[in-house]
């Protein structure tokens, strides 16, 4: 390998290392807010700072997600990744980690008016379902973050 291609190799491997590492601190803000909102149970709609707090993790989950999209998977989809193993892992797991995308934007659609948030039980029952999607997320996160990880494995010439 010639220097160029091993000095672009370095660049593409931090490009795509910075896009985890702030794939992940978004995630774990994501899950901090959640715990947190899902701790202040049971929901009342006259609780002001719970809706503030969800209004909070709401946005916060937007983030999270762009960051993922506009981030890390641009990365892989504008060629910046070469191995073959990663891509095709990236192929089997987007369709799944798209639709929890659309997931989060529905709650966060739902959930952006103070009104949404009259009924405690479906609250309660759409945050339980966003933590299922989340975990689904973040396990196919996972799974991408660690190929990623792995080191190129280079065959002699």
């Amino acid at each position: 390998m010639g220097q160029k291609t091993q000095t672009a190799a370095a660049e593409r491997r931090s490009e795509s290392r910075q896009l985890m590492r702030e794939l992940v601190n978004r995630r774990t803000e994501v899950l901090a807010i959640y715990s947190q909102l899902v701790g202040m149970r049971p929901f009342a709609p006259d609780n002001d700072g719970m809706f503030d707090l969800l209004q909070e993790f709401c946005e916060v989950l937007v983030d999270y997600t762009a960051a993922a999209h506009f981030g890390l998977y641009r990365h892989l989809d504008e060629g910046s990744e070469r191995r073959q193993a990663v891509l095709r892992l990236a192929d089997d797991i987007y369709p799944r980690i798209s639709a929890t995308t659309q997931d989060i934007v529905d709650f966060n659609d739902c959930y952006e008016e103070p009104e949404a948030v009259s009924d405690a039980h479906r609250l309660e029952h759409d945050l339980s379902e966003l933590g299922e999607r989340l975990a689904e997320r973040i396990e196919l996160e996972d799974r991408l973050i660690e190929a990623l990880n792995r080191p190129r494995v280079v065959s002699p010439a």
